[in-house]
């Protein structure tokens, strides 16, 4: 395997962390908008109010995304492994 080729899977691999990551990220980034909206029209500034609604959109977020983080996982793995049989063992 030529450097090229590495430069590319570990592009491709942080491609991937970045997509997968975005479904929990937007959702936490939306509840704390919206809990901070809260707060201000509430004027009620309490800093741990912020935390668990952001932990359990989070936790909704992935659970509903899980099957399509799963699917993509698989087939960058699958893409991997059919690299690494095209390279062959080195002798």
């Amino acid at each position: 395997m030529d450097a090229n080729t590495c430069v590319h899977l570990a592009g491709q691999a942080l491609w991937l962390i970045l997509l997968l990551s975005l479904p929990a990220l937007a959702a936490s980034l939306a509840a704390g908008l919206l809990v901070s909206l809260l707060q201000a029209l509430t004027q009620v500034q309490e800093h741990t109010l912020t935390f668990v609604p952001k932990i359990i959109v989070t936790i909704l977020a992935l659970m509903i995304s899980a099957n399509w983080i799963l699917a993509r996982l698989l087939v960058f793995t699958a893409d991997v492994f059919d690299l690494m049989l095209k390279v062959g063992p080195r002798s």
